[in-house]
């Protein structure tokens, strides 16, 4: 268990100039009673104590105290986790009455943790109404980073519509934002927006077909290339043939002299006539016979294979120069330019095809006019492209099949021409819509403060709730420490309400107010952030202000509630509940043991002196005749008796004290001499049979201080302090002549102790 051990130094801390733990005084103990007048230093060392329970290092001044055996410096204090609480004055002003002056709210936070977290609420409120105003300004930036996209979105979809709506049932007739934006969207998971980016000439091709009008199907093209060497070598064959006759010179050197001979001899055969039809004279048989051996019938049948020939030669010609083509405008659009291609090349195979052919035509003609001679054939096959009827056939096939898809192709020519639009806003979405999320983000980030905000307040709410003792528990204590139920703790939000008869409760008196504070700080012992046994409880003049009665049951209180403490200090200047403290210790079990050291409670007091800065406080064992008796008449009476009797000469420090001791000492006489007489000392002094020059001289020392149980800052006439031996033995003169067996009594009790001490 953690115990506070010893003050081991105060230096320029309150009164404490140089303060050092006298090496006969013995360590605190579990209980520990500490009697000193005011000014002496008690709320001095409070303070100390509240400062490690606060865990705050001293305003001014230093402190060493020895926790466990090791001494800790105030500077030290934030580092030490003390289970300690303190009842001082501070306590009472900032935990329980945190506002000045006597006119009290009505409403309380009681406790000083209350009260902190109280304030750390309203900290986080103010917090909170902060950030709920940067979420609603956050919000407005994302609504407009909504709208901005939205409206791309809008506009984009609109042109995308209007490009390609059309008659009949048509997705693009209702396109939309969200259309567009669910396209976007999976572009982007896609992440590969080229490949939606269309050529210009792909563009235009989709364009095209997404314009068309359905087609009808075309015929198959009916085109069958001859077999070029098969004929090129029947020509060849046939130039290089040549017929055996009876030449004529004259007709075989001219060729078309030949030829129109030949069709008159074949005339005049045809109409057995001998007369020349061209010039009208007779035909000799001889002549006839010489044509006739020239123009054979092999020469004759040889003319007729080479005009079949020719003919068909043109006939193959003539087909391929008439081979029927669609017009390319018979087929859509998309295929119009492929269809263009694969025609005319194979327009310009028909042309080689056909050009051949002539070729050939004007050789064999020309072989008639020299069938008598061997022509060899120097002509070379066309290159050709075997494929090309093919390729018109496959366009032609694609424009069927497009007849029968037109509805498909259409759409996905629709479909394509507008990824290709909404790829071409790729970046633009991308940029608006990163600009969205960071909005959204940023209003994300801050709902989330804002719900930790509200949690983090209705948390310490309920801490704040949960660390207040039940109204009902103060009540009735308040009932039973004022003896009436006027006062009342009525529960409202964190705190109380103070009513007296059901209205709120001002001016509260002080007794009032001390008896509040005291109960809710021994209440608050039994608070489950405290471990009462194992915990330092310090309490400083807890029952000030408070009447005889109201003494006792705080005293009742007070033992009740700290009995079971780790460690106790208790301050006091009250002599009666001084006494009842110390009876307590003195009942303690093992108190009676001869070793201090193995006692459980230890009695203290507190004594002030003047030095060259001023007064001066000490801590020194509790006088004995304060320990053993039941007033402190003893004490006084012994201190200023022995003062009488010195022989040294006292200092002024020592007779700074002795004016306020011989006022308690006189009052305390008078009160058991003189009962019946009430009011001021002079009221009670003035008819009393003794040296009038002494009782003047007694009653001026007196009234140096105004109050009977505080000492005050030197502010009088020290020449009054320098008298102090002379006017105190006026006193025990005083008493004595009025009481000689008391003073007898008291004399011999006083020597009696100071035997004792010399020993």
């Amino acid at each position: 268990m953690i115990q506070i051990e010893r003050i081991s130094r105060l230096k320029d801390v309150g009164i404490f100039r140089d303060f050092i733990w006298p090496a006969e005084l013995p360590d605190f103990g579990r209980y520990n009673l500490i009697y000193g007048w005011n000014g002496t230093g008690k709320t001095t060392l409070s303070r100390i104590f509240r400062a490690l329970e606060l865990r705050h290092p001293l305003t001014s001044g230093e402190a060493v105290i020895r926790i466990n055996g090791r001494d800790i410096s105030s500077s030290d204090f934030e580092k030490v986790v003390l289970n300690i609480r303190v009842f001082n004055r501070d306590f009472v002003n900032e935990s329980i009455f945190p506002h000045s002056g006597e006119d009290l709210p009505p409403i309380f936070v009681l406790g000083k943790e209350s009260v902190e977290k109280q304030k750390e609420v309203n900290r986080l409120r103010d917090e909170y109404k902060q950030k709920q105003e940067k979420l609603n300004e956050a919000i407005k930036k994302k609504q407009r980073a909504e709208t901005e996209l939205d409206k791309f979105c809008i506009d984009k979809a609109r042109i995308i519509k209007d490009m390609l709506r059309s008659s009949g049932s048509n997705p693009y007739n209702n396109y939309n934002k969200s259309h567009f934006r669910r396209d976007m969207e999976e572009i982007v998971n896609i992440k590969d927006v080229m490949k939606y980016i269309l050529s210009d000439q792909d563009r235009e091709r989709l364009f095209a077909l997404h314009r068309a009008l359905a087609k009808p199907k075309l015929k198959q093209l009916v085109c069958k290339v001859p077999d070029l060497e098969k004929i090129i070598k029947e020509v060849s064959c046939l130039l290089s043939t040549t017929v055996v006759s009876q030449v004529i010179e004259k007709l075989k050197e001219d060729q078309e002299l030949s030829e129109w001979v030949r069709k008159g001899l074949t005339l005049h055969r045809n109409r057995h006539s001998k007369i020349c039809l061209f010039c009208g004279q007779l035909i000799s048989a001889a002549r006839l016979s010489e044509l006739e051996a020239h123009f054979t019938d092999e020469y004759e049948k040889f003319l007729a294979i080479l005009d079949n020939k020719i003919t068909e030669l043109q006939s193959l010609a003539k087909q391929a120069n008439k081979v029927s083509f669609p017009h390319k405008t018979e087929f859509y659009e998309d295929l119009a330019d492929e269809y263009e291609n694969a025609r005319q090349k194979l327009a310009t195979n028909l042309e080689k095809i056909e050009e051949f052919f002539r070729k050939l035509v004007d050789v064999l003609k020309d072989k008639k006019r020299r069938v008598f001679e061997r022509i060899e054939l120097d002509l070379q096959i066309p290159t050709i492209d075997q494929g090309a009827v093919d390729a018109v056939n496959t366009v032609i096939d694609k424009h069927n099949k497009a007849c029968d898809e037109f509805e498909s192709r259409v759409s996905d020519a629709r479909d394509r021409i507008a990824k290709d639009m909404i790829a071409r806003n790729f970046e633009d979405f991308i940029n608006l819509k990163k600009d969205l999320e960071e909005k959204n983000a940023a209003v994300e980030t801050l709902e989330e403060e804002l719900k930790r905000l509200k949690a983090e307040i209705e948390q310490i709410e309920r801490e704040i709730v949960e660390h207040r003792r039940p109204a009902e528990e103060l009540n009735e204590d308040l009932r039973k420490y004022l003896g009436h139920d006027e006062l009342k703790l009525e529960i409202k939000d964190t705190g109380y309400t103070i009513t007296r008869n059901g209205e709120p409760a001002y001016a509260l008196s002080e007794g009032e107010m001390t008896a509040i504070a005291l109960l809710y700080f021994l209440k608050s012992l039994e608070d489950r952030s405290f471990n009462l046994k194992n915990g330092v409880i310090v309490l400083d003049d807890p029952v000030s202000s408070l009447d005889a009665n109201a003494l006792y049951l705080a005293f009742g209180f007070i033992r009740e509630r700290t009995k079971d403490a780790g460690q106790l200090f208790i301050f006091t200047h009250n002599f009666t509940f001084f006494r009842q403290v110390r009876n307590w210790f003195h009942h303690l079990k093992g108190q009676r043991k001869k070793d201090i050291s193995k006692r459980p409670a230890r009695f203290y007091m507190l004594d002030c002196s003047l030095c060259v800065d001023g007064r001066a406080a000490s801590l020194r064992l509790l006088d004995p005749l304060l320990e053993q008796y039941e007033s402190d008449y003893h004490y006084l009476f012994s201190r200023l008796y022995r003062e009488v009797q010195s022989s040294s000469e006292s200092g002024l420090e020592v007779s700074y004290t002795l004016p306020n001791m011989a006022r308690r000492l006189l009052e305390a006489f008078l009160a058991f001499r003189q009962p019946q007489v009430s009011g001021e000392l002079w009221q009670k002094i003035k008819d009393i049979d003794f040296d009038e020059a002494k009782k003047l001289r007694i009653l001026r020392f007196v009234h140096t201080y105004s109050h009977s149980d505080s000492i005050g800052e030197p502010g009088h006439d020290p020449s009054l302090l320098a008298e102090a031996r002379s006017v105190l033995k006026d006193l025990m003169e005083f008493i004595e002549a009025l009481d000689p067996s008391h003073y007898s009594a008291m004399k011999e009790l006083a020597e009696r102790y100071e035997s004792e001490e010399g020993e």
